[in-house]
């Protein structure tokens, strides 16, 4: 598995990745009308942030983006934002990107990393987070309304770099 920068020419085949995860309603609150040019925005970080896509064998398994989580005097923790394609999910993907996402803060002298809504239903994603070192620092409950399971909380998951 080889992870790099995304540029432009990446997001054709991001697009079909985040409109498969978008739609399945389980994970991102992003608005359900997106359509291939209006959610490059939503995805494609510019600088000091970077979306870097995971290939294997020349097909795009993953993707992730990430960056400060807010600017200013803020800009001192970071945050990511991850998507796996459905056909790849429980091949290690997610946990490419998260120690990627990681090692990129790291060397970037962030503080720490703080992710502000993780559907607490995404269980093999919080296992994940916990796995790497994060910690649910809080719960908004009924934040997220999820087909499958109603309302459910988000969690906000943190971890220290420094």
């Amino acid at each position: 598995m080889n992870i790099r920068t995304a540029g432009d020419d990446d997001w054709p085949g991001i697009w079909p990745v985040f409109d498969a995860v978008v739609r399945e309603g389980e994970t991102y609150a992003f608005p359900l009308d997106l359509t291939r040019e209006s959610a490059k925005p939503w995805w494609m970080s510019e600088p000091p942030g970077e979306t870097v896509v995971l290939e294997q064998d020349g097909a795009l398994l993953g993707t992730a983006k990430m960056g400060p989580n807010r600017p200013g005097r803020g800009a001192h923790i970071g945050t990511a934002s991850f998507m796996v394609s459905p056909t790849a999910r429980g091949r290690g993907v997610g946990r490419r990107l998260g120690e990627h996402v990681v090692a990129w803060h790291r060397e970037r002298d962030f503080a720490g990393i703080q992710f502000n809504a993780v559907v607490e239903t995404n269980t093999p994603a919080v296992r994940l987070w916990q796995d790497l070192g994060f910690e649910i620092i809080g719960t908004v409950p009924d934040a997220f309304d999820s087909p499958t399971h109603g309302r459910v909380g988000l969690h906000v998951m943190f971890l220290p770099l420094g």
